[in-house]
């Protein structure tokens, strides 16, 4: 599983895109149609006022969160 890291390039630091492995910037539709379709284990869709956005399962890591 490669890692997923947001590159908090959007307004207010929102993610538009994000790095998954040595894929670099990859933008954020492709990624969450990534992980609807089950490509990415451990990481789950979060939609906030109309946005879908990308975050690791909750677990009691911090290293592995997307924005870290």
């Amino acid at each position: 599983m490669a890692k997923i890291t947001g590159r908090r390039d959007g307004p207010g630091g929102r993610n538009e895109h994000y790095d998954v492995g040595s894929r670099k910037g990859v933008d954020r539709s492709v990624l969450v149609r990534e992980v609807e379709r089950g490509k990415h284990p451990g990481h789950h869709i979060y939609e906030r006022d109309g946005q879908k956005f990308i975050r690791d399962n909750p677990d009691s890591s911090k290293r592995d969160n997307v924005n870290r």
